[in-house]
């Protein structure tokens, strides 16, 4: 019988203990070995190091851990076509994942069953079995690659490192030779197909952790290489852009799916190699650190990631919304380890922020196990890493940041004002309409529809609570659509459903934007031109030249909230308590419509808005405004001055508005041409902004990605440029402006910002 001074050592330190066969000994280095070891289990469990077991809520988590462990343990019985009663083979999860449960239990202290030799044996009888059964290195392929290749090794490998003292060299050999079968170094030859961005991420971690089960440094150098591919930008397909965007499935916006996967595994991996001969070093890297501010945090507001940017996962289940972004949140607190002071210092706070600031869905409490992942333990780690965060009084809870981003390489804007948040999904030729895949999300039609997300201060559930399943998918937020019903899944699987529109994007100051979509309808004849100016308190909503041939009612939905609060309805304004305003001009009957929905056995209350362009409209058009956290009389008060945001232009050829408090005039030019005191030699973005100190700005921005070059015009004095832009060309003063500008295309739809001297030229 082994002592305590045995437990000790098997708990803290004696997992190099494990067969080689996959690799020769000799070329083994068992030192660096035992560390990968160590630091997989301190990384992924959070031991030692990270927490103390003694203290609440981990003794209680990790003695559930344990009791679970254990009925695992005692329910298994091995027989051809089952290793538990009740999980017929091939059980690619299930299986794997309680294995790996139960190592999670030996690894890990205060389960009551820290390197106990019974739980070991049957973790290591259970892997050998699954593998002589299941996943074998002559067994066939079937149904869904991704679990041959990333999930199910990953868990088995993960137990069988875990558990390494109690493995054999016959049943560590076998494992690894089923892994090399289903994925093989060649696996990692070529960046394409279902080996990029999230997915290469995972890769790269089956082929680590299959070096470590089997001490192979050829596999470790392997793994750490075959990332190199992924850090630089792309200009098309999967990876990260340079505006910031994330793409996978070649066309669809993923920082809440994909790619919240890529990061907490690039983190992982960054820290598990640190101080080893396989560590990181690639320079490209740094783009994943600049992803973090670029990609992830614009799109996490108060604790949760955002569903345009969450693929086919958004209707998955509820607060599916809140749960990826406790996994990006978890990511950047480990990523941090590793970063640099500044990165690490301003993410602590930022994460301290998305936490304090997360009423609906409390992030610690969560992290204890309350729902996710808890069965295994997984979020110990994190809730100790928030933890610390929490409690340090030196780390202060960083405000939401005010301002506008825009994506133009995946279709997407989100905008900030004061207690208020709002973002906006298109589609483009680029970027899909939608996803739909494995029979998930099948009636995501509209989402790319520019459907319009909005959350006023304490509504972070908004999407979360039963929206996806209950909301009617013909009448989501700020979608212009056809009525015409659609089959499931229409358009096709996975984001092959991208529309002819090139002129999807705008331009942004950073603090206000101009945003705009031409629009096509999925499987319809429907075709409009919708835009977008962000400004302080106010979303300015313009469409026009909506056609259609559908033979069926054409809508622009203002809201659909999912909310039971009351509505009141003015003449050219309406309110809805604890909300928001909307004001909608005079000549516009807004429709209203009070509802409760049920689906997947529960109901919630919705208030619809919307405006009806009648059967097969023929260039219609819409104008209105929503303002986030607006009460009644402030409301009231925009309608009754008309004034405030003139639209200067609303049709197929322009649209823009001139908002004079603010010192802004915003045109959409889908063709070149005259709005206001703004021409456009060709379709572009123009955002004008008087800073009130004698100086402006003129934004600029080729949406459509063509231009090699463009002349805009205002009619104001100017007289001169006090900051240019690279591919400014030439700048005409006096009298008006004129600036010509070069190669727009090379900018990917990203905005150029010229500043200017008002007043005229004394040349």
């Amino acid at each position: 019988m082994k002592g305590p001074s045995r437990r000790l050592f098997l708990q803290l330190g004696g997992l190099a203990v494990l067969a080689t066969a996959c690799a020769p000994r000799e070329k083994a280095d068992a030192g660096t070995f035992t560390l990968l070891r160590r630091r997989w289990r301190e990384v992924t469990l959070g031991y030692p190091g990270t927490f103390d077991p003694e203290r609440e809520p981990y003794r209680t988590r990790l003695a559930r851990l344990g009791a679970e462990a254990a009925r695992h343990r005692d329910a298994m019985t091995p027989t051809r076509r089952s290793l538990w009663p009740g999980l017929p083979f091939p059980s690619l999860d299930a299986t794997p994942a309680r294995l790996r449960a139960m190592a999670r239990a030996y690894a890990l202290p205060g389960t009551g069953l820290t390197a106990e030799p019974g739980l070991g044996t049957a973790v290591a009888a259970g892997i050998e079995h699954y593998v002589g059964q299941v996943y074998a290195a002559d067994a066939e392929q079937t149904g869904n690659w991704w679990d041959w290749q990333i999930g199910t090794p990953r868990a088995l490998l993960d137990a069988a490192v875990l558990a390494a003292p109690h493995l054999t060299d016959t049943q560590v050999s076998a494992l690894c030779e089923a892994v090399d079968h289903f994925v093989p170094e060649s696996r990692l030859d070529d960046y394409v197909g279902n080996s990029t961005g999230a997915n290469r991420v995972d890769l790269c971690t089956v082929t680590l952790l299959r070096a470590i089960a089997g001490a192979d440094p050829g596999r470790a150098a392997l793994a750490a290489s075959a990332l190199s591919p992924m850090f630089p930008y792309v200009t098309e397909g999967d990876g990260f852009y340079r505006d910031g965007s994330f793409i996978q499935h070649g066309s669809v916006p993923y920082q809440g799916g994909y790619g919240a996967v890529l990061l907490t595994g690039l983190a992982t991996l960054f820290a598990v190699l640190r101080g080893t001969p396989w560590e990181v070093t690639d320079p490209a890297a740094r783009t994943v650190l600049d992803a973090v501010d670029r990609s992830f945090a614009p799109f996490v507001h108060d604790g949760a990631c955002m569903d345009l940017v969450r693929g086919r996962g958004i209707d998955r289940r509820p607060y599916g919304d809140h749960r990826r972004g406790r996994e990006i949140a978890a990511a950047v607190l480990l990523l941090a380890e590793t970063a640099p002071d500044a990165e690490r210092a301003r993410w602590r706070a930022m994460v301290k922020g998305w936490a304090v600031r997360d009423t609906a869905k409390p992030m610690l409490r969560t992290a204890e196990g309350v729902a996710g992942g808890a069965a295994e333990g997984g979020d110990l780690a994190f809730h100790a890493r928030l933890s610390a965060v929490l409690g340090d009084a030196t780390v202060p809870a960083a405000a939401e940041p005010t301002g506008h981003r825009l994506f133009p390489m995946s279709a997407r804007a989100v905008h900030r004002g004061p207690g208020w948040c709002a973002a906006v999904s298109m589609a483009s030729s680029r970027v899909a309409r939608y996803e739909y895949g494995n029979g998930e999300n099948l009636r995501g039609w509209h989402t790319g529809s520019g459907m319009l997300y909005w959350w006023a201060t304490g509504q972070g559930d908004q999407y979360s609570d039963a929206f996806w399943p209950t909301v009617d998918p013909y009448r989501l937020p700020g979608t212009t659509v056809s009525t015409k019903r659609l089959t499931d899944g229409a358009g096709g699987e996975w984001g092959d459903t991208r529309p002819p529109a090139e002129w999807v994007g705008g331009a942004t100051d950073g603090t206000y934007a101009a945003v705009g979509q031409h629009l096509y309808g999925l499987e319809s004849t429907l075709e409009a031109y919708k835009s977008w100016f962000f400004l302080d308190d106010a979303v300015v909503c313009l469409g026009a030249g909506i056609t259609c041939g559908d033979g069926v009612p054409v809508e622009t939905v203002v809201d659909n909230r999912r909310t039971g609060a009351r509505l009141t309805v003015d003449t050219g304004w309406a309110h809805l308590d604890g909300h928001g305003g909307y004001v909608v001009p005079a000549g516009q009957p807004l429709r209203t419509l009070r509802a409760n929905r049920t689906a997947a056995g529960v109901t919630r209350a919705y208030v619809t808005l919307w405006l009806d362009h009648g059967v097969d409209p023929d260039a219609a058009g819409y104008v209105y405004h929503l303002m986030p956290g607006a009460g009644p009389a402030e409301t009231a008060a925009r309608a009754a001055d008309p004034g405030w945001a003139r639209v200067l232009v609303n049709t197929s050829a322009q649209q823009g508005i001139e908002v004079p408090s603010l010192g802004v005039t915003a045109v959409n030019f889908w063709t070149g041409g005259r709005a206001g005191g703004l021409t456009a030699s060709d379709p572009c973005a123009v955002l004008v902004r008087d800073l009130g100190d004698g100086t402006a700005t003129v934004t600029v921005a080729d949406p459509r990605r063509d231009l090699d070059g463009l002349a805009v015009t205002w009619d104001r004095p100017v007289a001169g440029v006090t900051r240019g832009h690279p591919l400014l060309d030439r700048a005409e003063t006096g009298a008006r402006l004129t600036l010509t500008f070069g190669e727009l295309a090379a900018r990917e739809g990203a905005s150029c910002t010229v500043t200017v001297r008002l007043g005229a030229s004394t040349a």
